[in-house]
């Protein structure tokens, strides 16, 4: 039983190349130093989801031939994450799921409220379902043993997901103790790494790998990545299994 993460967008919320900005990695002609704002894709056995809408999932969801999902799971509720929300309405025939913590479900049905539980019976509208999820209770989403974990993103709690043998653990600065235990015997971790110098809601590049040592993965890949960092020059920083990840990644586990 094989599953599949694809890398719909690697970047931090001003997305790279960023606005305004001439340094050497928005100005690279390197691809991987292109990075729309962070989304993966999991598929398995015919089913699908995405963690993350950014605002540009439409460009994503094209650019990967995304044709229908069966859910999609939510870190929390900031505009680089959420934002993107509207354009899944053309995989939305039959009414959608989101899954989330409290605050993010919060959120989504305040800022979104159009889109959820509505009775538009002329598709010009999205079809969604809103689920709050219970940190560290097991259930089964699109096909896959989902595990919503906490991470500390600065003073907020936000979600980071263990599915099936990956984790996915992006917006974070802290992983608290408990969210350790979930994170054994992992085929693949994936791991925000911002940049050089620290940050107050993000883990820096060292970070990162201290973190990722300690949960000890066959495979770590970064991202959720700054302008500061580029692909080529810093992945020489990178100990042996852990790499960048790039838009566009495909991988099969």
């Amino acid at each position: 039983m094989s599953m599949k993460i694809t890398f719909l967008g690697t970047g931090t919320s001003h997305g790279i190349p960023m606005i305004g900005c001439n340094c050497s990695t928005c100005t690279s002609t390197d691809p991987k130093d292109t990075r729309l704002r962070s989304s993966v894709l999991l598929e398995k056995n015919g089913q699908s989801m995405v963690i993350d809408t950014g605002p540009e999932f439409r460009i994503q969801a094209l650019r990967a031939h995304i044709t229908h999902l069966d859910a999609i799971l939510y870190t929390h509720p900031h505009a680089d994450h959420l934002n993107g929300i509207d354009d899944v309405r053309p995989l939305t025939r039959n009414t959608l799921p989101l899954y989330g913590n409290k605050m993010t479900i919060e959120q989504i049905n305040s800022r979104f409220n159009y889109a959820v539980n509505n009775d538009d019976t002329y598709g010009a509208l999205p079809h969604l379902a809103t689920r709050v999820l219970q940190p560290y209770q097991t259930v089964t989403i699109a096909g896959f043993a989902v595990t919503p974990l906490t991470l500390l993103h600065g003073q907020i709690e936000d979600f980071g997901y263990r599915l099936d043998s990956i984790a996915y653990l992006t917006d974070c600065n802290n992983i608290p103790h408990e969210s350790y235990d979930y994170l054994k015997d992992l085929d693949l971790v994936v791991i925000d790494a911002l940049q050089h110098h620290n940050h107050r809601t993000h883990f820096n590049i060292f970070q990162a790998i201290e973190e990722a040592k300690r949960i000890h993965a066959k495979r770590t890949l970064f991202t959720h990545i700054s302008h500061g960092l580029k692909n080529a020059r810093d992945s020489r920083l990178l100990p042996e299994g852990m790499e960048f990840a790039y838009d566009t990644l495909c991988i099969e586990l």
